[in-house]
């Protein structure tokens, strides 16, 4: 009988060391790639201000320097869907972050560094692990309403961020606790930043904030992705950070067709637009100008502005946005009248090489008058971009994803000129309307739009 016991004894450890073993490989295979190597900068490059950065006891230490806008140490690859942990440990008096699909283009504010940011923050506010967006559009995910969070970071000692960017979706924890949960569609890849902000005169210089333990996970990610028990922050046609403050209101719900009707009806089309999963989309009918559904205004007319919508194009499409729209010009055939934001595929699309202007029918151009730059950023089709339109006191300006591409007075000299020579010469004082109603074009192609957002100044 001892014999038996003996033996299922000994098959017993067995199964336990066999059971703690293939859990101790499981934990070895998750292949983490290491971003630090521990003793030197080798993979990083530093961008924007002149903090010092250097290596100390296994750790990047990054130290505030008087004068000098934020600083960031970046990494030299660029990250799109990932699991990233990292540890840090910051002075109780700083402000700093961890950037995740962050860029720096030359023609974005001189090459500023922008993009998500996941915060630290010591202060009594206590946001760490709350979702910033640096350069761009402020606070996405903010902490105030998750005290748990906000009670999980650990003064003057080392924390634990684990951030989670998955598609459309970035989470973060602080010490294991969850702390944002965004869903979010503006950057789809970018750079590993670490953070030095900026300080006051009257701010001690030298202070530090350090990083270690830096590693990612870039394969199977689902299989190691974590679920988070928070409500997840939505910003797809919703106003966000600072906007509400700053006057800007939804042109669009993203769900019904309010505020908007057909440009030569008093209702919305019956056909040819579609609204779905938070987009507007006009349909394609063999590319014919104004033949399905027709283009679509806004019910209200607005004088000085500023417009921001996201657009994206499928090969060959042709769209436009256009301002100072009056709906009773033009009742035959065609578009309504009024000065347009030229949405085109450049490459495929003939329009590309005609206009009255050399390029004036290209992307974000002032419609067959004024051709935007040429080296503007424009994403790939099937990727959104973002028009910028701001229209104040007859000063005009289109922007393209985060660039001035082209600016012009609206009732000057030039501009007649431009008008007399162009489609729009037998309109009387085209574009000169101090009010008029924005439209999106329906040109018979494949074309979409969201966050569709204006600020009245006046």
């Amino acid at each position: 009988m001892r014999t038996i016991k003996n033996f299922f004894k000994a098959v017993t450890i067995v199964m336990v060391v066999f059971i703690l073993g293939c859990s101790e490989n499981k934990k070895e295979d998750v292949p983490w790639i290491d971003l630090f190597d521990g003793e030197t900068l080798n993979g990083w490059t530093q961008k924007g201000g002149e903090a010092n950065y250097f290596v100390r006891d296994g750790a990047i230490v990054g130290a505030t320097v008087h004068g000098t806008p934020n600083s960031f140490m970046t990494s030299n690859k660029m990250y799109g869907d990932f699991i990233l942990e990292v540890e840090y440990k910051v002075d109780s008096s700083m402000n700093s972050g961890v950037q995740i699909r962050s860029n720096s283009f030359p023609y974005y504010l001189n090459g500023r560094v922008h993009g998500y940011q996941v915060e630290i923050d010591p202060s009594d506010r206590a946001w760490s692990g709350g979702i910033y967006d640096e350069g761009r559009r402020g606070w996405l995910n903010t902490l105030e309403k998750n005290p748990k969070a906000q009670q999980a970071f650990k003064q003057n000692e080392w924390n634990h961020y684990r951030v989670e960017a998955i598609g459309d979706t970035i989470k973060t924890w602080i010490n294991g606790v969850p702390a944002a949960h965004l869903v979010d569609e503006k950057t789809a890849s970018g750079f590993i930043g670490l953070q030095v902000h900026s300080i006051h005169k009257d701010k001690k210089e030298g202070t530090e904030v350090q990083w270690r333990n830096i590693r990612i996970l870039t394969d199977s990610l689902t299989r190691y992705s974590k679920k988070s028990p928070l409500s997840a922050t939505i910003t797809k046609n919703r106003l966000i950070g600072n906007e509400v403050k700053d006057g800007w209101k939804l042109l669009w719900d993203g769900e019904t067709t309010s505020g908007w009707r057909g440009a030569r009806l008093d209702n919305f089309p019956e056909k040819g637009w579609k609204i779905e999963d938070g987009v507007l989309t006009v349909l394609a009918s063999n590319g014919e100008e104004s033949a399905a559904g027709g283009d679509i205004v806004t019910t209200e007319r607005y004088g000085d502005f500023e417009l921001k919508v996201d657009f994206k194009l499928t090969e060959g499409a042709n769209s436009g946005i256009k301002y100072y729209v009056d709906t009773d010009l033009n009742k035959g055939p065609g578009s309504s009248i009024g000065l347009e934001y030229q949405i085109l595929d450049d490459e495929r699309h003939p329009d590309a090489k005609l206009g009255n202007h050399e390029g004036s029918r290209t992307v974000a151009s002032l419609y067959d008058l004024i051709q935007a730059d040429i080296n503007k950023p424009i994403y790939p089709i099937g990727e959104w971009n973002t028009a910028h339109i701001i229209s104040n006191n007859n000063h005009v300006e289109h922007w393209l994803n985060g660039a001035k591409v082209l600016e012009y007075e609206r009732k000057s000299e030039d501009y007649r000129k431009l008008v007399s020579e162009s489609k729009y010469v037998k309109w009387p004082n085209f574009g000169e309307a101090d009010r008029g109603h924005i439209l999106l074009q329906d040109h018979g192609d494949h074309v979409s739009f969201k966050n569709i957002k204006i600020k009245p100044i006046r």
